[in-house]
């Protein structure tokens, strides 16, 4: 029988109560323990309704506790980087939620952070969008299938931000989310995983809704983009056109990633389903390779990677600090009005 593993949670947002605090109570040998929460009422409502013995409301209180052995971050970008490197520095192993960072030097500090403590896991909560068919990207563009990638389609547009009238969310303020706009780190992420990592972007942005009701109902700026426009070049060769936007009425194309090599096509729409045409052929619907449809993990991965000491795969620190490069070099093009190259970042 393992030994008993005890989580701290520091934010219980809505993905921490839909998908870790289950996701950790449905394991063996490992127990909830504790709870911080930004006021001790919030924190009460999440501990009666999973049976948390403890609230807390100073994070302090779980670093110093040495019966925590992991903690798991589920707050706003804006604290993510000071509450992994404490946690860290406390001994503590990580599953931070995403966005990483609010820009790259935060990451940067996570992720030397995590070097410092190679004896814990620094996880972080990965893209949820291709867990079924990631590895059958990869293995088309490995063996040649798609051939030299030249071009790579990204598209999600929809209306979530249509309503002018809608409250003002976290993402569409700077002071929380940081540098991140919309969804545009999750693609990146997801491209960087089957293609490798960008090195050049070129982007443009507008925010078209520019106030929405914020605390106590007043009219607030929003600051973040709600259209996005990005041309990035991959380190392998290739160029990748991301169009991202949240204020589309019943937008005609299909959200999803197009993969064009010179000896294949790959499509992939939202849902994780597949398409794929060899040159000269039609696009017929792909299945994952046998064996390798992955689904939600992400508490058993952890606990696994601190049980048996499994390098974390979806998704590490490395990988995380490169989308937050990309993201920081997409911010500072489309406000600097010029192409930057993340050797810069």
């Amino acid at each position: 029988m393992a030994a008993p593993l005890h989580i701290g949670l520091i934010g219980a947002g809505a993905n921490t109560r839909l998908r870790h605090i289950p996701g950790f109570q449905a394991i063996s040998d490992v127990e909830v323990v504790a709870v911080c929460n930004r006021s001790r009422e919030s924190g009460q409502r999440v501990a009666d309704e999973f049976g948390i013995a403890r609230v807390e409301t100073d994070p302090e209180a779980l670093f110093a506790d040495p019966s925590i052995d992991a903690i798991c971050i589920g707050t706003w970008p804006y604290m993510h980087r000071e509450f992994s490197v404490r946690s860290l520095e406390a001994g503590k192993h990580v599953l931070c939620e995403a966005r990483m960072a609010m820009d790259a030097t935060e990451a940067r500090a996570m992720h030397e952070a995590a070097r410092a403590r190679p004896d814990r896991v620094a996880q972080l909560v990965p893209a949820p969008f291709d867990l079924r068919s990631w590895r059958t990207v990869r293995r088309l563009v490995d063996d040649g299938s798609l051939g030299e990638i030249r071009e790579v389609h990204v598209t999600l547009l929809n209306g979530q931000a249509l309503n002018p009238d809608a409250p003002l969310h976290w993402r569409e303020r700077g002071d929380l989310s940081g540098m991140n706009v919309m969804q545009f780190g999750i693609l990146v992420e997801v491209v960087s995983r089957w293609l490798g990592p960008m090195r050049r972007v070129l982007a443009d942005g507008a925010t078209f809704v520019r106030e929405r009701r914020g605390e106590q109902g007043r009219s607030t700026p929003v600051d973040v983009p709600d259209s996005l426009g990005v041309l990035a070049e991959l380190e392998r060769g290739g160029r990748v056109t991301f169009r991202v936007s949240t204020v589309l009425h019943a937008p005609r194309d299909a959200n999803g990633i197009s993969v064009y090599g010179s000896e294949g096509t790959l499509h992939w729409e939202m849902g994780d389903r597949m398409s794929f045409a060899r040159r000269g052929e039609q696009p017929a619907p792909l299945e994952p390779d046998p064996g390798t449809a992955g689904e939600w993990r992400v508490e058993r991965d952890f606990i696994e990677s601190i049980r048996e000491g499994r390098p974390v795969e979806l998704t590490n620190f490395d990988d995380g600090l490169h989308y937050m490069r990309v993201t920081e070099a997409v911010y500072r093009s489309r406000t600097g009005h010029r192409a930057v190259e993340l050797a810069e970042v």
